[in-house]
């Protein structure tokens, strides 16, 4: 069993810089993720929480700090190992779905599986396992406006677990969908952590939501400001 985190987040400050204003998002964030946890990350607008997700999910650079990914430092990375890294460790999960409308549910699965170096068969088939697992192998023929908003965050949840990575980034997947669909979502999410042992962290502004993690942790002015099981 490793004897450290899968994700660390030591020291690490963020600043953007507009125009000639220093924005610092990140504070000195400290931030352990086990393996197999579930964690909902909470606090105002602007605290920093998608910029965390970015950081875990190597899009983004820390200022100051590490990011280390199973001990690895992600950081130290160039943009192309960053991207091949991505590839093989991280599923996104977006509030807007980002699915391609010109494409099929199937299709949109596939797209991830692309960069990697399975023979289409082998691809095929997990694209489609993908979208039996979220409950949609008799919509994967069907264009996303042929689908509710429920049934397109199912397929952009298969197009993230299709390529079976080491931990789901979830920014506010449930915010553009209405009591019933989100609960489903959430229900997913739950089923993927307790049956698959996917590690999970999930931005939202909803408590409901976040009731779902094992533990919230809440920010504020980019620092932790406290945590508790859920």
């Amino acid at each position: 069993m490793s004897d450290h985190p899968l994700i660390r987040l030591a020291g690490v400050d963020r600043i953007y810089t507009r125009g000639n204003e220093e924005l610092h998002v990140l504070n000195g964030l400290d931030l352990d993720i086990q393996k197999g946890e579930f964690v909902a990350l909470m606090g105002p607008s602007g605290c920093g929480k998608s910029t965390i997700l970015n950081l875990m999910g190597a899009i983004d650079r820390p200022n100051a700090g590490q990011v280390l990914f199973d001990g690895e430092d992600l950081s130290e990375m160039n943009e192309a190992e960053r991207a091949s890294w991505r590839a093989r460790n991280v599923g996104f999960i977006f509030q807007a779905y980002n699915l391609m409308p010109v494409l099929t549910a199937v299709q949109n699965v596939l797209l991830p599986l692309q960069l990697t170096p399975l023979p289409r068969a082998k691809r095929r088939a997990q694209a489609e396992l993908a979208l039996q697992i979220v409950g949609l192998s008799e919509r994967m023929n069907h264009y996303p406006n042929q689908l509710s908003g429920g049934q397109e965050q199912r397929v952009a949840i298969a197009r993230a677990i299709a390529t079976d990575p080491r931990v789901l980034l979830a920014d506010e997947p449930t915010g553009d969908l209405d009591a019933k669909s989100a609960a489903a979502i959430l229900d997913l999410l739950q089923e993927l952590n307790r049956q698959n042992g996917q590690t999970i962290v999930m931005v939202t502004h909803d408590p409901k939501a976040a009731e779902r993690a094992h533990r919230v942790i809440q920010l504020d002015k980019g620092r932790v400001v406290g945590g508790h099981a859920a």
